[in-house]
């Protein structure tokens, strides 16, 4: 089921006429069978999106189409979506069974067919064992999925996820998108998760919506955004750590911070940020970009070093390289920067150049 937004809006108004756009003409295509993230900070209208789509909010403006059919007016009953809230919502004094039974027995489904339907989702999602106990005697991963197998049970269009996993410890919450994303591979269904989490939608998501307050930046596959982003903030919001970023020029064919030749890079000569991700440098023997190295840590294969004041121009930065390269604190090293690893953005705009 193909999801579109077209010019889509929705603005509050308070209780003193001061108005807040929440999301501002979004204007995207969801593509069928897809699981598609909304990534961006809080605020951004990602959660305010998803409620418009599920037909609970009514957009100020714009058509929103499942398919062919516009379901701008039509009500969230008559949607055909499956929705799962961040808090679970199941109803506490009933079995995990009664629980994912419950929609089909709103619409009068014969009871021996909805048994059968909620054991078979509910081994789908992996509880089909624990259909007898009740959500107190669950852990938070068994209860997000007995939340994902009452909205599947339908047999939605749409699935509609709202930061789901972020009431999970880290271990659930990896656990738990990997069974996310096995799940809707195995069901087909269109899927759209809502997070603030970019690792989270990098890992489980065919495509992601970047957003900014309600405007979108970048969609996209997760590591086609993440290698080449259109602007200053997708560059900034993706990545653990984060990408550092420079103060720097083009000149003459070359892309300088300071006095370093950082690389050959045909443009207009001008003031540029420069974007350079962590794992971007090397250590080498030659070269003008010369750094002290302020402090170590190594976690695993990777060892980051933080250069607190770096000799060419910029901020406190980090540099992951290799493990088996042993570098201790105090030690000055020369970095160069790996082609695809650095962004050249616009100083006043803050759109790639």
């Amino acid at each position: 089921m193909e999801i579109t937004l077209q010019n889509v809006t929705k603005v509050f108004q308070s209780k003193k006429a001061e108005e807040t756009v929440a999301v501002d003409n979004l204007d995207i295509t969801i593509p069928s069978g897809q699981l598609t993230g909304l990534l961006g900070p809080s605020g951004c209208g990602k959660s305010t999106t998803l409620f418009m789509l599920s037909g609970l909010l009514r957009p100020t403006q714009g058509k929103i189409f499942f398919g062919n059919e516009e379901v701008t007016p039509v009500p969230p009953e008559d949607r055909g979506i499956g929705l799962v809230f961040q808090n679970y919502a199941l109803y506490p004094h009933m079995t995990v069974k009664q629980n994912i039974m419950f929609p089909l027995e709103n619409v009068k489904m014969d009871k021996e067919e909805a048994q059968q339907k909620a054991q078979n989702i509910a081994d789908l999602v992996g509880i089909g064992h624990l259909m007898n106990r009740k959500p107190k005697q669950l852990s938070g991963g068994q209860q997000q999925r007995v939340a994902i197998a009452r909205a599947l049970v339908k047999e939605p269009r749409v699935l509609l996820l709202d930061e789901p996993l972020s009431n999970l410890d880290a271990r659930l919450r990896l656990q738990t998108r990997e069974e996310i994303k096995r799940i809707q591979r195995e069901t087909g269904i269109t899927t759209i998760f809502v997070t603030h989490d970019q690792e989270e939608a990098m890992s489980i998501s065919d495509e992601i919506v970047v957003l900014r307050e309600g405007v979108t930046q970048q969609v996209g596959e997760p590591q086609l955004v993440y290698d080449k982003p259109d602007n200053l903030f997708v560059a900034k919001f993706l990545g653990t750590p984060p990408i550092n970023f420079f103060d720097g020029r083009i000149e003459n064919g070359r892309l300088m911070i300071g006095d370093a030749n950082i690389a050959k890079y045909e443009g207009e000569d001008q003031e540029v940020k420069i974007g350079i991700r962590p794992e971007g440098f090397r250590i080498v023997e030659r070269s003008s970009f010369k750094v002290t190295v302020d402090l170590v840590e190594t976690i695993g294969r990777d060892t980051t070093l933080i250069i607190e004041k770096p000799n060419a121009e910029g901020e406190t930065f980090r540099a992951i390289v290799d493990s088996e390269e042993r570098v201790e604190p105090g030690t000055e090293l020369k970095l160069s920067v790996r082609p695809t690893k650095f962004h050249v953005f616009n100083k006043e705009t803050g759109e790639i150049v």
